[in-house]
């Protein structure tokens, strides 16, 4: 793989300059969304509604979003990232799987611009322990292969079916609202509650893949603690399966993308 290693680096440098052409100050603006969205959420919901009493809402809400921002914006360049390289693939006999792959890797620059402002942000308001954050890597390269097994399936499938893309942009709506990035799960029941919100509560925390990652990450950064046992395992049982699930789907939809794209 070494040898594809220059073709990798221009993709993810071919990516980069697409999103900051034409601006003054390039990753910057990656950071204006996830305030905006924190901002907007944070005052409708807690200043206004007072749907959530969480502590430091904002900060509450923005540390779980970095991570729902991650997915889904990966997993949305992803989706056409074969089509968009057709010319490239018909062309170049190189590793497919690099095209997708280059998408989600330039997800990581608004990460880790959002991360240099919500860590210290968070530990100045909180008051909490930084610890925990040793498990960031960890949690980063989890979060990283989980996103990219969905990717590989995303854009493999999309080159076959251009329905995909649609599908997965009206899916992703539904599915922030549910994934924890909002609220916190373990409000939704109290701890003598065992009926339908104790189910609800248990479905979302587990049944919802991502939901384990915002929890992780919320952890360690919003609670200055260690992520659960239980959680931490499933988010590493949740990356192997979906890298594993992705590369097998991938292998073999690729075959035929020359003719298909």
């Amino acid at each position: 793989m070494r040898k594809y290693r220059y073709l990798f680096d221009q993709l993810v440098r071919r990516e980069l300059k697409q999103k900051y052409k034409g601006t003054f100050v390039g990753v910057l603006w990656y950071l204006v969304n996830p305030l905006v969205l924190m901002g907007v959420y944070g005052v409708m919901l807690g200043t206004l509604l007072h749907v959530e009493t969480v502590h430091d809402y904002l900060v509450f809400i923005l540390s779980g979003l970095l991570v729902w921002l991650f997915f889904s914006q990966g997993l949305s360049a992803s989706c056409s990232s074969l089509v968009d390289q057709a010319g490239l693939i018909g062309k170049v006999a190189f590793p497919r799987a690099t095209v997708p792959a280059a998408t989600v890797v330039v997800q990581l620059i608004p990460m880790l611009t959002i991360l240099v402002v919500l860590i210290p942000l968070s530990a100045i308001l909180q008051g909490t322990s930084l610890l925990p954050l040793l498990a960031l890597p960890a949690l980063l390269i989890c979060l990283f292969a989980f996103t990219l097994g969905f990717a590989l399936v995303v854009s493999s499938m999309n080159a076959h079916f251009r329905d995909v893309q649609p599908i997965v942009t009206a899916a992703l709506l539904p599915w922030f609202f549910v994934s924890g990035v909002l609220f916190n799960l373990d409000h939704l029941a109290s701890s003598d509650d065992h009926g339908a919100r104790r189910t609800l509560e248990e479905v979302l925390r587990w049944g919802d893949p991502i939901a384990p990652f915002v929890t992780a990450f919320r952890d360690v950064i919003y609670g200055g603690a260690w992520p659960s046992l239980a959680v931490f395992v499933y988010v590493i049982v949740a990356a192997g399966a979906s890298l594993a699930i992705g590369a097998t789907m991938f292998r073999r939809l690729s075959a035929e993308l020359a003719v298909v794209i």
